[in-house]
Protein backbone atom coordinates (compact mmCIF):
# COMPACT_ATOMS: atom_id res chain seq x y z
CA UNK A 1 0.00 0.00 0.00
CA UNK A 2 1.28 3.66 -1.10
CA UNK A 3 1.40 6.38 1.45
CA UNK A 4 0.12 9.63 1.26
CA UNK A 5 1.39 12.45 -0.43
CA UNK A 6 3.64 12.94 -2.98
CA UNK A 7 4.47 9.15 -3.11
CA UNK A 8 1.76 8.42 -5.57
CA UNK A 9 3.97 7.49 -8.55
CA UNK A 10 6.03 4.75 -6.78
CA UNK A 11 6.30 1.43 -8.12
CA UNK A 12 7.78 -1.90 -6.48
CA UNK A 13 9.88 -4.62 -8.79
CA UNK A 14 9.30 -8.48 -7.32
CA UNK A 15 12.22 -10.36 -9.79
CA UNK A 16 12.47 -13.84 -9.08
CA UNK A 17 15.13 -16.13 -10.92
CA UNK A 18 14.03 -19.44 -12.68
CA UNK A 19 17.06 -21.83 -14.33
CA UNK A 20 14.30 -24.16 -15.91
CA UNK A 21 14.45 -27.90 -16.04
CA UNK A 22 17.64 -29.10 -17.67
CA UNK A 23 16.41 -30.77 -21.28
CA UNK A 24 18.08 -34.15 -19.81
CA UNK A 25 15.19 -34.25 -17.04
CA UNK A 26 12.39 -33.62 -20.22
CA UNK A 27 11.45 -36.13 -22.78
CA UNK A 28 8.51 -35.26 -25.22
CA UNK A 29 7.18 -36.59 -27.95
CA UNK A 30 4.40 -36.24 -30.40
CA UNK A 31 1.97 -39.26 -31.39
CA UNK A 32 -0.56 -40.03 -34.09
CA UNK A 33 -4.35 -40.37 -32.53
CA UNK A 34 -3.96 -44.04 -33.57
CA UNK A 35 -4.92 -47.48 -32.16
CA UNK A 36 -1.18 -48.06 -31.95
CA UNK A 37 -0.68 -44.78 -30.05
CA UNK A 38 -0.45 -46.05 -26.33
CA UNK A 39 1.63 -49.18 -26.84
CA UNK A 40 4.26 -46.99 -28.36
CA UNK A 41 4.06 -43.93 -25.21
CA UNK A 42 4.14 -47.10 -22.87
CA UNK A 43 7.63 -47.99 -24.81
CA UNK A 44 8.77 -44.86 -24.99
CA UNK A 45 7.91 -43.79 -21.33
CA UNK A 46 9.93 -46.84 -20.28
CA UNK A 47 12.99 -45.94 -22.41
CA UNK A 48 12.77 -42.09 -20.60
CA UNK A 49 12.91 -43.97 -17.07
CA UNK A 50 15.51 -46.46 -17.99
CA UNK A 51 17.68 -43.63 -19.27
CA UNK A 52 16.81 -42.01 -15.35
CA UNK A 53 17.69 -45.00 -13.69
CA UNK A 54 14.09 -44.74 -12.65
CA UNK A 55 13.08 -48.23 -13.84
CA UNK A 56 11.03 -49.08 -10.52
CA UNK A 57 8.25 -46.70 -11.71
CA UNK A 58 8.18 -48.33 -14.79
CA UNK A 59 4.95 -50.74 -14.10
CA UNK A 60 2.94 -47.69 -12.54
CA UNK A 61 3.80 -45.15 -15.17
CA UNK A 62 3.21 -47.64 -17.88
CA UNK A 63 0.11 -48.07 -16.58
CA UNK A 64 -0.85 -44.88 -16.62
CA UNK A 65 0.58 -43.56 -19.35
CA UNK A 66 -1.49 -46.14 -21.34
CA UNK A 67 -4.72 -44.88 -19.98
CA UNK A 68 -4.54 -41.56 -20.45
CA UNK A 69 -2.97 -41.73 -23.54
CA UNK A 70 -6.12 -43.83 -24.63
CA UNK A 71 -8.30 -41.08 -23.25
CA UNK A 72 -6.67 -38.77 -25.04
CA UNK A 73 -6.40 -40.93 -28.76
CA UNK A 74 -10.15 -41.88 -28.50
CA UNK A 75 -11.57 -38.24 -28.99
CA UNK A 76 -8.15 -36.19 -30.80
CA UNK A 77 -8.45 -35.71 -34.32
CA UNK A 78 -4.95 -34.13 -34.26
CA UNK A 79 -1.29 -35.76 -32.84
CA UNK A 80 -1.15 -35.94 -29.42
CA UNK A 81 1.90 -34.76 -27.10
CA UNK A 82 3.18 -37.00 -24.33
CA UNK A 83 6.12 -34.95 -21.73
CA UNK A 84 8.03 -36.76 -19.27
CA UNK A 85 9.13 -34.71 -16.51
CA UNK A 86 12.38 -35.46 -14.04
CA UNK A 87 12.16 -33.02 -10.77
CA UNK A 88 11.41 -34.06 -6.58
CA UNK A 89 8.66 -35.73 -8.80
CA UNK A 90 7.73 -37.42 -12.38
CA UNK A 91 5.22 -35.88 -13.66
CA UNK A 92 3.72 -37.10 -16.97
CA UNK A 93 1.36 -34.71 -19.25
CA UNK A 94 -0.29 -35.57 -21.94
CA UNK A 95 -1.68 -33.07 -24.20
CA UNK A 96 -5.01 -33.23 -26.89
CA UNK A 97 -6.65 -31.06 -28.91
CA UNK A 98 -10.67 -31.64 -26.99
CA UNK A 99 -11.17 -28.45 -24.68
CA UNK A 100 -13.53 -30.84 -22.13
CA UNK A 101 -11.73 -32.05 -19.22
CA UNK A 102 -12.32 -35.45 -18.27
CA UNK A 103 -13.94 -35.94 -15.04
CA UNK A 104 -13.42 -38.79 -12.45
CA UNK A 105 -16.25 -40.99 -12.36
CA UNK A 106 -16.93 -44.37 -10.85
CA UNK A 107 -17.79 -46.98 -13.55
CA UNK A 108 -20.75 -49.79 -12.79
CA UNK A 109 -19.40 -53.42 -12.86
CA UNK A 110 -20.89 -54.34 -15.98
CA UNK A 111 -19.26 -50.68 -17.82
CA UNK A 112 -16.21 -51.98 -20.14
CA UNK A 113 -14.36 -48.48 -19.56
CA UNK A 114 -14.77 -45.61 -17.36
CA UNK A 115 -11.57 -46.69 -15.01
CA UNK A 116 -8.67 -45.07 -16.41
CA UNK A 117 -8.89 -41.73 -14.53
CA UNK A 118 -10.06 -44.07 -11.37
CA UNK A 119 -6.60 -45.69 -11.83
CA UNK A 120 -4.65 -42.47 -11.97
CA UNK A 121 -6.62 -41.12 -8.96
CA UNK A 122 -6.13 -44.04 -6.84
CA UNK A 123 -1.69 -44.63 -7.83
CA UNK A 124 -0.95 -41.23 -8.66
CA UNK A 125 0.15 -38.38 -5.51
CA UNK A 126 -1.29 -35.98 -8.08
CA UNK A 127 -3.05 -35.19 -10.93
CA UNK A 128 -4.90 -32.68 -12.88
CA UNK A 129 -6.31 -31.42 -16.10
CA UNK A 130 -5.81 -28.13 -17.50
CA UNK A 131 -7.57 -26.75 -20.17
CA UNK A 132 -5.26 -24.76 -23.22
CA UNK A 133 -6.02 -22.55 -25.96
CA UNK A 134 -5.28 -25.96 -27.90
CA UNK A 135 -7.07 -28.37 -26.33
CA UNK A 136 -6.35 -29.47 -22.65
CA UNK A 137 -3.43 -31.38 -20.77
CA UNK A 138 -4.23 -34.13 -18.48
CA UNK A 139 -0.98 -34.85 -15.85
CA UNK A 140 0.13 -36.95 -12.95
CA UNK A 141 2.76 -36.93 -10.37
CA UNK A 142 4.42 -40.31 -9.29
CA UNK A 143 7.27 -40.19 -6.25
CA UNK A 144 10.60 -40.69 -7.51
CA UNK A 145 10.93 -43.33 -4.91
Amino acid sequence: MLGPGDRDDDIALLAARFDGIAPSDVAYWTLEPEDSAPGQARRLARRALARWDLEDLSDSVELLVSEVVTNAVRYASRPVTLRLLRTHVLRCEVGDDVPQLPRLRQARATDEGGRGLYLVNRLARRWGATRLSTGKVVWFELNRG
